[in-house]
């Protein structure tokens, strides 16, 4: 199988980085070469807004990434890096230059950037779900996922281990209903798109329902086994829901990473 290779920051993560690692990993399986904390300064003349432990965390999570390298020196790695192996080299069109194009074919490989306009747009539908593990409970979780981070990302992790994970993230206009005005922050198709990113999310859904129990007419749709919220979560009659229809509830403390600190979107938004 051929082996593509990108370097990014990945500091503030947002959808257009999940969908640039998504097209590059349609050349071939996907090794990403992660900037370190001093790389991001020297590239941007600020401080990273999320440390290399919790940028490489979120990133090892992304379903599209096979492998990560921290990249020694003291620029960011471009094609004339020394010490890389790979048959395609993927860039973004903001650093698409003739002198990067040139270093690719001086090391034997082939260059593709993917566009603006590639990294904007987002699948429709319901996303493809990975295969069925026998045996494993479906497990349901429910949510915004407005502005996401790593505490998402772990949270996701946990829920893993009870079983297959469907998450269904709210609608837009419930969303505002339950949290007022300026939520969500950004729209249904990509809060949905980045929570289905993930290694340990089964498939994701939009609701259709209303309410803290929004998620009602894709509960009777994927009959879960568990629903599972975390302790914010943990209101709005689910408790009583689960046990009328004979389904196990569990509810998660929120707890980040070891070693990376808490998030909250709440906190990130400042509102």
């Amino acid at each position: 199988m051929s082996k593509s290779i990108v370097s990014i920051s990945f500091d503030d993560a947002r959808s257009q980085s999940i969908r640039f690692l998504e097209e590059a990993g349609k050349f071939g399986e996907l090794h990403v070469l992660l900037w370190t904390d001093d790389q991001v300064r020297a590239a941007t003349g600020a401080d990273p807004k999320y440390p290399l432990p919790e940028r490489r965390y979120y990133l090892e999570n992304i379903r599209f990434v096979s492998g990560i390298s921290v990249v020694e020196g003291e620029a960011p790695a471009g094609p004339g890096h020394p010490g890389l192996e790979a048959d395609v080299w993927v860039s973004t069109q903001e650093v698409d230059t003739v002198e990067a194009r040139a270093a690719a074919a001086e090391m034997g490989m082939r260059y593709e950037m993917i566009s603006r306009r590639s990294q904007d747009a987002f699948p429709g539908g319901d996303p493809e779900p990975k295969p069925v593990t026998p045996g494993r409970k479906k497990v349901l979780v429910t949510g915004c996922y407005d502005w996401f981070h790593s505490g998402h990302v772990r949270f996701f992790e946990e829920v893993s281990k009870l079983g297959d994970v469907y998450a269904v993230v709210g609608h837009d206009a419930n969303i505002a209903l339950l949290k007022g005005e300026h939520h969500p922050m950004f729209k249904q198709d990509e809060r949905r798109y980045m929570v289905a990113s993930l290694k340990t999310v089964h498939q994701a859904f939009i609701s259709t329902g209303e309410g803290y129990l929004d998620a009602a007419p894709e509960i009777e749709r994927i009959k879960p086994d568990v629903y599972a919220v975390n302790e914010d979560g943990d209101k709005g009659g689910k408790d009583e829901f689960c046990r009328k229809n004979g389904i196990e509830y569990a509810v998660l403390k929120r707890t980040p990473k070891e070693g990376l600190t808490k998030r909250s979107s709440t906190g990130l938004r400042g509102f």
